[in-house]
């Protein structure tokens, strides 16, 4: 059940990140196992390059998904988002790169939650067709 009202686009609070190097920017669907962030790629973001979006922002794109997922349950409950660390990437998928001006969409569904550490299946769609894929394990500093 989604939890959230309307798409929340300033998410600078829920995020420990912060600009130059944040990599989604709204969140619009919140669960207890799954988040769906989007981010329209923009010609200042630090992962474009020759009017592409790299496979390295694809994946800074999936943790930051898993850490808008954390960070929006910290501030329900009044707390700051947690700094988070990607603890491994396994089975990452990128059969497409988003072009300068275009919005993907990625959902992370949680598989397992424990004691910080998230383990999680991650996709990122455009125009509704998969481009990327993982699954990942990201880790809240202590």
């Amino acid at each position: 059940m989604n939890i959230l009202k309307e798409v929340i686009t300033d998410i600078t609070e829920l995020i420990p990140q912060k600009n130059p190097f944040v990599m989604v920017d709204a969140l619009s669907y919140f669960s207890e196992t799954e988040v769906v962030s989007q981010l329209t790629i923009t010609s200042d973001n630090l992962f474009c390059s020759k009017g592409k979006f790299t496979e390295p922002g694809l994946i800074e794109n999936m943790a930051q998904t898993v850490a808008l997922h954390t960070g929006y349950d910290f501030f329900r409950k009044g707390e700051k988002a947690p700094t988070g660390y990607i603890g491994s990437v396994k089975k990452a998928i990128v059969n497409e790169l988003p072009l300068l001006g275009e919005t993907i969409t990625t959902k992370a569904t949680i598989l397992q939650e424990f004691m910080g550490v998230t383990m999680v299946s991650v996709t990122v769609t455009l125009n509704n067709k998969e481009i990327a894929a993982s699954e990942m394990k990201t880790v809240i500093a202590s």
